[in-house]
């Protein structure tokens, strides 16, 4: 099937969205970073406070084993928005490939907006975009930009990376 692939970026940028339909695509199973969260972290989170990095350790050590229960083929939605998080990521599925949707902080924000009730409230949107890291030229994966439909993410993504994922 191919590597694992996670879908990475600010809160609102379409993770899950994009994810599902990826793994959809792909015929691999889906994880939600989100719903590997512990209680603890998404209480921080309602309450208006970013998570540190203390509070992201084990959950990045739950969504690292889920990669590397899925080496040959997954999705999963994960912020991921600093190097030492994919490298933690990395340590445990080193082949892991990531997704980066990008965007400005007004489609963003717009986007995020039209979730009610999600955990993570618009006003750590800034905090996001100060923490976010973009890829680096060593590490495996591309960037794509959210101000399209799903789809054009999708075909945008497999496009990209047919050759490498033998044309799924």
């Amino acid at each position: 099937m191919g590597s694992p692939i996670v879908i990475m970026g600010v809160s609102g940028s379409g993770k899950s969205t994009v994810g599902a339909a990826l793994a959809q695509r792909l015929r691999v199973p889906f994880g939600d970073a989100d719903d590997f969260h512990p209680p603890a972290n998404i209480a921080k989170m309602a309450a208006g406070h970013p998570l540190d990095d203390d509070d992201r350790y084990p959950w990045l050590e739950t969504i690292g084993g889920w990669l590397a229960d899925h080496h040959d083929g997954g999705v999963m939605s994960c912020s991921a928005l600093k190097r030492k998080y994919r490298d933690q990521l990395r340590r445990h599925c080193p082949d892991v490939q990531f997704l980066h949707l990008t965007g400005t902080p007004e489609v963003i924000g717009r986007r995020q907006a039209s979730r009610p009730g999600h955990f993570m409230p618009a006003a750590l949107l800034n905090s996001q975009f100060e923490t976010l890291e973009p890829l680096d030229s060593d590490e495996a994966g591309i960037t794509i930009d959210v101000d399209q439909d799903i789809d054009a993410i999708v075909d945008a993504y497999v496009a990209a990376t047919a050759p490498a994922r033998g044309k799924q």
